[in-house]
């Protein structure tokens, strides 16, 4: 637990820095996760990072990512060439190497490649848009609430499982305890954007904290079926960057489909 809090507490003050002084920072940060992410990703699939196969991944993904960094907004015409193109390489490489390249991992990897790199891009997207910054607390302050009353919560009030199939260790009084801290940090934060009306603000968090938990459980599902604990070891007490960001990575899509809905 010591080394959980530090390492949390550390990684949030450099993190929450960078995205205050926004711009490239911000961006160069989240290019580093993005790659770093990926590169989690590929080991838990037990595919080589530094192979050729996840070469068209590492692509995709800085890609999406250089279509928000070059303009300072999603390129639609640009994700749909990259998602298009990569799908293309991926099946060509299948091809080339005689299925040693299966169906399965070209789906893993391409999959993976939209994942990551739509959704550290939204990331980036949002902080430029008008009050960014706080838009992006209030993402950041909701999911960071919601990931720690779910635990505490869960480690001492936790009796009904939420979801064991997937993950054994998560229950529904956590799933609760997380909602309500959500709201509890939420709401003054959603009190200082101007555009923002209280009833508004209390369905956008409400929406982000369960967008949040959802992405942890589609973490989960990802590593059972790979069959590990952890995306990585990057973070002492807290595993590797995707299992840091997850919660946010899914609440980005769900906030952009919203968006665009």
């Amino acid at each position: 637990m010591r080394q959980r809090i530090i390492t949390g507490g550390l990684g949030a003050a450099g993190f929450l820095i960078l995205l205050w002084l926004g711009g490239g920072w911000y961006a160069g940060l989240v290019v580093l996760l993005a790659t770093l992410g990926y590169m989690e990703y590929c080991r838990m699939g037990r595919i080589a990072w530094r192979s050729g196969w996840a070469l068209p991944g590492f692509l995709m993904v800085w890609l999406l990512l250089f279509g928000v960094v070059y303009e300072g907004k999603a390129i639609d015409s640009l994700g749909q060439t990259v998602v298009l193109t990569g799908l293309i390489v991926f099946f060509l490489l299948m091809v080339l190497s005689r299925n040693r390249l299966d169906i399965y991992r070209v789906s893993y990897l391409f999959i993976g490649a939209i994942y990551i790199g739509f959704g550290f891009s939204y990331m980036i997207q949002l902080r430029w848009m008008t009050d960014g910054l706080l838009w992006s607390l209030l993402v950041l302050g909701v999911i960071w609430a919601g990931d720690t009353g779910a635990y505490f919560v869960g480690r001492k009030f936790g009796r009904r499982k939420l979801w064991p199939a997937i993950s054994p260790n998560k229950t529904v009084e956590g799933s609760a305890g997380g909602l309500i801290l959500a709201v509890i940090i939420g709401l003054p934060i959603a009190s200082t954007i101007p555009s923002l009306d209280r009833l508004a603000a209390l369905g956008f968090i409400l929406l982000i904290a369960v967008a949040g938990q959802l992405g942890d459980l589609v973490e989960s599902a990802i590593k059972r079926t790979t069959g590990v604990k952890d995306s990585g070891g990057l973070l002492p007490g807290h595993g590797g960057v995707l299992d840091r960001f997850d919660s946010l990575l899914f609440a980005f899509f769900i906030i952009h489909l919203f968006r665009v809905v």
